[in-house]
């Protein structure tokens, strides 16, 4: 059956600051003696291990953009982590750039952290039941995030993603929601429409398994434009239960929207009845401490989040105005539920996580550094007569082989693929982790030193001479 959708779709689916000097509670003073000049990592056991996980596993993998294939080459196998680094089982270290994918922003197993999971682990892993440290962690997210009056607490962003579109349903009474191109909101069957993120990297033109009658409803728009919204609205008057977006796309590289487009969609959302979604996965207490919505002034009617909030343990929730939330089980008739879900020890990984977030000068800091690396990256890659750009938001960043700017996913798809993945092997034989996507993000964590950032832009230029 050949599917059609909306919005000419599945064609791509897919995928400042204050400059102060960096304290004890920034950053550690580090060593890295990783690879000098010329010479490059090998990976033996990585080898080894890889292909038997081939065997055990689809791809080798336990979610498909860990497998290198837009990048070439196969993965490198993690033994541990530390604060901004990694070591893989062939004892190679890397300054890791990845951040288990955002939720390392304090740097990889933070000792206080550490310390109060397992204090909390001590009282048992799992409970199945109300336990106080819910309490305290949806009362430090309430307090943060602008938008929330009410959280529901899941096991991963996907979760989150699902509650969150079936509540803009019950609450509005309509079935139509409108996505971005390149926007990633899981793995739900009805956000795989242009999607972003792992399904671009993997080049797939649809999920197959996908029926037509789950997409039908999702109405795709392009990022950073409001006219092909208010086209949609129009073409769809009274239908729409919802506009849903990154508000820092980092499933499609890094994309930072014109703070213009998000007063717009908060306009024309209320215009038309319909609520907005800012899915902050990603962004939430990473960009700031209130999120995207804090960082640009812009106030949604629900918000998603994840990563951060568990602290490097498997969290999601999705929150909003009390009103919306009173719709969900068992308070409403609104039903989502998960056996894990307010897990002692994420709720303890996070909350002990928010307390260091929530100091003065933390984002500040974060955004320097940010800053810093992709300047750096930037200025080497034109020295060198190569196309390029890049931006940052907080401890978010990204960079794309092309002159840019690029404002959504159509620009992000023109970027070096090929120079991309020979760029990305060169770094990581030099002891650089970057995410292993031209269309994922990268993260700073509060672990990065001013000497880490140097070494790898020093790495970059032996690379991109290279190249």
């Amino acid at each position: 059956v050949k599917m059609k959708f909306a919005c000419g779709i599945i064609a791509c689916i897919a995928v400042g600051a204050s400059a102060f000097a960096p304290s004890k509670a920034f950053a550690r003073s580090s060593s890295l003696s990783s690879t000098t000049e010329g010479a490059t990592y090998t990976f033996t056991k990585s080898e080894e291990i890889f292909a038997e996980a081939k065997e055990l596993m689809p791809g080798g993998v336990s979610s498909p953009v860990r497998a290198f294939k837009s990048v070439g080459g196969n993965p490198v196998v993690f033994d541990r982590v530390k604060g901004a680094y990694a070591w893989d089982v062939d004892e190679n270290k890397y300054i890791d750039y990845v951040g288990t994918w955002g939720p390392a922003i304090l740097g990889h197993a933070d000792d206080d952290v550490l310390e109060a999971v397992r204090k909390t682990m001590e009282k048992g892993t799992s409970f199945g039941a109300p336990c106080p440290l819910e309490n305290e962690l949806a009362k430090a997210v309430i307090a943060a995030v602008p938008s929330v009056e009410m959280v529901r607490f899941t096991n991963s962003g996907t979760e989150a993603c699902m509650g969150m579109i079936r509540l803009v349903r019950a609450f509005t009474d309509r079935e139509k929601v409108i996505k971005f191109e390149g926007c990633y909101h899981g793995h739900a069957d009805s956000f795989l429409v242009q999607a972003g993120s792992g399904v671009a990297t993997l080049g797939l033109p649809d999920s197959p398994g996908v029926p037509a009658s789950a997409t039908a409803a999702t109405l795709c728009a392009e990022y950073n434009n409001l006219d092909s919204v208010k086209a949609i609205l129009d073409e769809n008057k009274d239908e729409v239960a919802a506009i849903i977006l990154e508000p820092v796309v980092g499933n499609s590289g890094f994309i930072k929207p014109d703070k213009a487009f998000l007063e717009g969609l908060r306009k024309l959302a209320d215009d038309n009845g319909a609520l907005l979604v800012f899915d902050e996965v990603m962004t939430g207490f990473r960009v700031a401490y209130g999120g995207a919505q804090e960082y640009f002034g812009v106030t949604p009617d629900v918000t998603t989040m994840g990563k951060v909030i568990g602290g490097g343990l498997p969290v999601g929730a999705y929150g909003g105005r009390r009103d919306i939330m009173e719709m969900v089980a068992p308070a409403g008739p609104m039903y989502q539920a998960g056996t894990l879900s307010g897990n002692p020890l994420a709720m303890t990984a996070g909350i002990e996580t928010m307390k260091k977030l929530n100091q003065p000068g933390v984002y500040e800091e974060l955004e320097r550094k940010s800053q810093k690396l992709v300047d750096g990256i930037v200025a080497t890659g034109k020295k060198h007569g190569h196309a390029i750009c890049g931006g940052t938001a907080g401890g978010m960043f990204g960079w794309y082989f092309t002159e840019g700017p690029v404002k959504n996913f159509a620009e992000a798809a023109k970027s070096d693929g090929e120079k991309f993945g020979k760029w990305h092997r060169m770094m990581l034989e030099r002891g650089v982790y970057l995410a292993p996507s031209m269309y994922e993000a990268g993260f700073m964590s509060l672990s990065h030193t001013d000497e880490d950032i140097e070494k790898t832009i020093a790495i970059a230029d032996e690379v991109l001479s290279q190249l």
